[in-house]
């Protein structure tokens, strides 16, 4: 049967979402809505680490944001190809939970399996809400079609002109623990007989907080996360959002 989400966070790696986007997941957790994190892979090609590490690094980061869900789809890590199968997997996942918002990988970015998921992930989140696609539950029954109301790319190693910049001033601690949870991948002053990687350094832990001081300046607040919205302009239906927002000029 189906899980109704509100938001669905789509990830080519265990921890993508936690260095992108768990700030704002977090915090529409505590505003009340069901959120969940569905992974494409294990993350198996990482320098550092174990699949059976990462998943358990990536429940723990669950419980630290809150989430109702977190999923993974076993995809083949560097190996994300834009394919039927590859779809139908996603198209599962979003038919199961119909979230009515979705984020997804950074639209190009460093590491190719981010651009890639991010064009896998749209194809499929559009095939998803077509009806002569036929997908089935676990137990046989089939699914109906489901698409969502809005996209967000969120923003990963390489910085874009964002769209839209949530403020994450409340919940900094938590992606900041979040990320932590993956103690395998990030942080680490002692690396041990595994590799030093790109991302292993403190250094490049204290550039994230550095990366979120920087866009909450943009809007006025003391950290923030970007985000680039796809498919148009975003509609508005009431000036609410800018009447509740003050922004500091």
């Amino acid at each position: 049967m189906s899980i109704k989400l509100d938001v669905l966070a789509l990830a080519a790696h265990p921890d993508d979402t936690e260095l992108s986007c768990s700030g704002t997941l977090s915090t529409l957790v505590k505003q009340g809505l069901k959120v969940g994190v569905v992974d494409l892979t294990q993350g198996e090609m990482g320098s550092r680490g174990t699949p059976d590490l990462r998943l358990m690094e990536a429940n723990a980061a669950a419980d630290i944001i809150g989430l109702t869900v977190r999923d993974n789809l076993g995809l083949p890590d560097c190996n994300l190809e834009n394919s039927l199968s590859h779809r139908e997997a996603i198209i599962q996942a979003v038919r199961m939970y119909r979230p009515d918002v979705v984020f997804i990988n950074a639209p190009d970015d460093r590491h190719p399996d981010h651009g890639n998921a991010a064009k896998l992930s749209l194809d499929a989140l559009f095939y998803s809400g077509l009806i002569k696609i036929q997908t089935f539950y676990p137990d046989g029954e089939q699914q109906e079609p489901w698409r969502p109301h809005h996209i967000f790319h969120y923003m990963q190693d390489r910085t874009f002109e964002p769209d839209v910049v949530f403020d994450i001033s409340d919940t900094i601690d938590i992606k900041d623990k979040a990320i932590l949870a993956f103690g395998s991948q990030f942080n680490i002053t002692n690396p041990g007989e595994e590799p030093e990687t790109y991302i292993s350094s403190s250094a490049f832990f204290e550039n994230l907080r550095a990366r979120a001081r920087h866009f909450g300046h943009q809007i006025g607040v003391k950290y923030g996360e970007g985000f680039k919205y796809y498919g148009g302009p975003i509609a508005l239906k009431s000036l609410d959002i800018f009447l509740d927002h003050k922004q500091k000029r």
